[in-house]
């Protein structure tokens, strides 16, 4: 619960926004953990609930380009799960854009600030880490089915809301800008991290060399697929739908599938502090595997299998890069909770990372057709 009165009531206005005359505000609490936009739950009088968030404009330049992708992508799934009818196995919702009440699909505050409403997915939630194989499973299954529903969106009809998101290269060619000037305090930690990039340069282009030379096919990417954005049935256990659209975009799936085994199979979870116990769980890959790659085997290539390895190294290698060098610039990206926090995140990747390239034949066997 929010405990900055001033700010609750600033909130709320901006929740009225979204909330029918016949109805009322009658609760708003800081909701979800992100570390790029402010996030809250609304309840109204009349019991129903939507989401309600401020989008990061410093992050996302046009944040009206997430709004029209989000049309677009729920107005395609939409109509591929009529299409299925009662063939469907089991439900699948996604966030539905709640209009403000002057008819568009956001709110200025006094500021500019861009402010959105989405439908709350009742009777499911989501999770930090992943509880166990069947979870896993479920994880897996969500975005197969995710991939397999847009599989046929023409991905020219999207706009491209974060250029530069998940292209490695770049992040490495930022973090070169950020040690070359130096603005930085030295330390034990510090020097470790910068050896580790060093030594993994040749690592960072893997993905986007597949797809120059046409080994890797340009899709529909979700672009943020970890466990926390998978929404799971309070009753049954499965998955019913993927949150967080704000950077579904073109892109390689590699960067999706990658990302989320780098979040799921991590028992510790990417806000441990305990970077010494960090390890990437193969059993727990294997199972986000099964749940996965039954549902792509219509569209993937030979190539698109033999990229998996590469992919979830690379995915842990570029998290661990992006809070680095965030660190080293100031923290002027994601949000922290003390001083060092994105460089301890940074240290949890890095320790995914070895643990990941020790598994190598292992995790290239459970990933093949």
């Amino acid at each position: 619960m929010m405990t900055d009165t001033k700010n609750k009531e600033y909130v709320s206005t901006l929740a009225a926004h979204f909330i029918l005359s016949a109805d009322a505000l009658a609760d708003v609490r800081e909701y979800g953990a992100g570390n790029i936009n402010d996030t809250y739950l609304v309840t109204t009088a009349a019991g129903r609930r939507f989401v309600l968030q401020r989008i990061n404009r410093r992050v996302f330049k046009r944040p009206e380009w997430i709004m029209s992708n989000i049309r677009v992508y729920n107005e395609h799934v939409a109509a591929r799960l009529a299409a299925e009818g009662d063939t469907a196995e089991r439900r699948w919702e996604t966030p539905q854009i709640v209009p403000a009440n002057d008819g568009r699909d956001y709110a200025l505050d006094a500021d500019g600030g861009f402010w959105r409403a989405l439908t709350f997915i009742e009777g499911a939630q989501t999770y930090p880490t992943i509880r166990d194989a069947r979870h896993a499973r479920e994880v897996g299954y969500a975005l197969g089915r995710f991939h397999s529903l847009i599989s046929n969106l023409d991905a020219g009809r999207l706009y491209d809301t974060l250029e530069g998101y998940h292209i490695t290269p770049r992040y490495l060619v930022h973090h070169d800008a950020v040690v070359e000037r130096g603005d930085f305090a030295r330390s034990p930690e510090v020097s470790y991290g910068l050896r580790f990039v060093e030594a993994r340069r040749d690592v960072i282009h893997v993905l986007e060399n597949a797809k120059q030379q046409g080994k890797l096919r340009l899709r529909l990417a979700h672009g943020d697929p970890k466990v926390d954005n998978v929404m799971i049935d309070d009753n049954t256990g499965q998955a019913v739908g993927l949150i967080d659209l704000d950077t579904i975009k073109p892109g390689l799936v590699h960067y999706d599938i990658g990302d989320c085994l780098r979040s799921g199979c991590n028992p510790l979870g990417e806000e441990t502090e305990d970077v010494d116990a960090v390890y990437f769980d193969v059993g727990l890959c294997r199972a986000i595997l099964q749940g996965y790659l039954p549902l792509v085997r219509e569209f993937y290539t030979a190539d698109d299998y033999a990229y998996l390895y590469a992919a979830v190294r690379l995915l842990a290698l570029e998290q661990g890069l992006r809070f680095f060098t965030d660190y080293l610039e100031g923290n002027v990206y994601y949000k922290v909770k003390h001083t060092t926090h994105n460089l301890t995140r940074a240290l949890v990747q890095f320790k995914l990372v070895e643990s990941i390239e020790a598994q190598e034949a292992e995790i290239c066997t459970i990933s093949r057709r």
